[in-house]
């Protein structure tokens, strides 16, 4: 058996879904079990209606839900027909029925829109466009069978992040799904699970990937597949870079440091169940099946390029901080993410790096309601407007001569070291978000102006053959402007 994912943008039409139908079909010798994100935008749409109920604004809320209900509707007439379609537009009608119930209940009667309600509404989007795959597979002649995610994957009560019960998880799958595959290919949504108490929760924005993950390891799976819309990984974001070439493999770890410095393909989570039972995960492209992609495997050949890949993270605030007593930077690195995961600020990069620590958290976050409950003294500086950029390869094998040649690369963009030398695998450099651009194309042109073939491949899709400079890379930029917006005053955040 394998497990296909398929994306948001590899569910968002009549016509994406009308290619999946194809793409399952190609499988169906190799038992196929179909894990499908919400269509499209949807999760972002429901979030946006919930806020609306959340403010007593009935209107807006319920003209979000007609939009919604309209392409739901209009997707699933241009992908279903017959008895397959009649189900489906009931289940549609019922679920949208339900979410008008919630509106009312909120924005009239003065319900809490709690997480655990946030999560309620937000698997609304996964739990129809599962049942409209269904129905668009069963209408192509592929006998299917819909299952709802929420009864195999279990999970704690941390409501919006939930973390899954993996080997209650597995027990589930592996006593349903083997049966279910007889002769049918088993769709579920990703992305959503319950407690034991059968209270919905959620796996985080990406958790469709991590759900596919866990399917897969539960099943024993031979492959776990992830459509989206793009080759594979590629050796930066095209968004920021667009000479980009596509990774034929990576390695677990390798995939991992990647996810977890902001490459938008994989869910940082995704790889731990595959690790565990050694099953291949595989980077496709729902819009171009016949290319091979990115497999990630437990071990790849040996690479003449130390880097295999950059990923970004932007518009960060990012503290330095520096401790002034004694005290384990280690623990002091770990009692900060505690600290802020208990308080809804999760840190989105976190590193030591001798005895400073550098927390990164979304612009957006206030984290002047951070509580200091650490004892010493901190000094803090601030660095606001920033970008992470993360080198991440195997060959880099804590060698300084990567960090060297990355500082040499950004010639007069001011950038601080992040990671420590001594890492095996990545190093993070924090550079202002106006020069998060230009950094990555001369980082990319600095480690992959000759390419190893075995491992990398030309992404013709681009329409470049390599790695070439943007305009930007050579413009002159005052530096007494870069260093003044570079960094904020030293202040003492806490001294006990």
């Amino acid at each position: 058996m394998i497990v296909m994912k398929f994306g948001g943008t590899s569910v968002e039409s009549g016509d994406a879904i009308a290619r999946l139908v194809g793409t399952v079909n190609s499988h169906l010798a190799q038992r196929p079990v179909v894990v499908v994100s919400a269509l499209g935008k949807t999760t972002n749409k429901l979030l946006e209606f919930a806020e609306h109920a959340r403010r007593g604004e009935l209107y807006l809320g319920s003209k979000c839900l007609s939009e919604l209900q309209d392409h739901h509707f209009e997707v699933s007439g241009q992908v279903a027909n017959g008895e397959a379609l009649h189900c489906l537009e009931t289940f549609l009608q019922r679920s949208f029925r339900d979410l008008r119930v919630i509106l009312s209940e909120v924005a009239q009667e003065g319900r809490e829109v709690t997480p655990a309600l946030l999560d309620e509404i937000a698997s609304f989007g996964e739990r129809m466009s599962s049942q409209i795959v269904a129905a668009a597979l069963e209408s192509g002649g592929l006998p299917s069978v819909h299952l709802d995610a929420r009864q195999m994957i279990l999970t704690d009560a941390r409501h919006t992040h939930a973390t899954p019960l993996y080997w209650e998880s597995y027990a589930n799958l592996r006593r349903v799904i083997p049966f279910l595959c007889d002769g049918r290919v088993v769709v579920m949504g990703g992305f959503i699970g319950s407690t034991k108490d059968g209270v919905t929760t959620t796996l985080g924005r990406g958790g469709s990937d991590l759900t596919a993950s866990i399917v897969g390891a539960g099943i024993l799976a031979d492959e776990i597949q992830i459509w989206t819309d793009v080759d594979g990984m590629l050796t930066c974001d095209p968004a920021v870079f667009q000479g980009v070439y596509r990774l034929r493999s990576l390695s677990y770890q390798e995939a991992a440091a990647l996810a977890g410095s902001g490459a938008k393909v994989l869910h940082p989570d995704t790889v731990t169940p595959a690790v565990r039972q050694r099953i291949p995960l595989v980077i496709r492209n729902s819009r171009k099946p016949a290319v091979e992609g990115t497999r990630i495997i437990p071990a790849v050949r040996p690479c003449s390029n130390p880097v295999k890949a950059i990923a970004c993270k932007p518009d960060l605030t990012v503290l330095e901080i520096r401790t002034k007593d004694e005290r384990d930077p280690a623990e002091l690195a770990a009692a900060l993410a505690e600290m802020c995961a208990r308080h809804g600020m999760p840190a989105e990069f976190l590193c030591q790096n001798e005895r400073t620590i550098f927390l990164a958290l979304k612009s957006s976050t206030r984290y002047r309601d951070l509580p200091i409950e650490l004892a010493g003294c901190l000094e803090v500086r601030l660095h606001t407007r920033s970008a992470i950029l993360t080198l991440v390869g195997e060959g880099i094998d804590g060698t300084p001569e990567i960090v060297a040649r990355s500082l040499a690369a950004l010639k007069q963009i001011p950038a601080l070291l992040l990671s420590s030398v001594r890492s095996k695998l990545a190093v993070s450099l924090l550079v202002h978000s106006s020069e998060m651009q230009r950094s990555v194309e001369m980082l990319h042109c600095e480690f992959f102006q000759q390419i190893d073939p075995l491992v990398f491949a030309e992404c013709q899709h681009q329409g470049v053959e390599g790695p070439q400079y943007l305009s930007t890379a050579t413009k002159p930029v005052d530096n007494a402007v870069r260093t003044a917006r570079r960094f904020r005053p030293l202040t003492v955040v806490c001294q006990n």
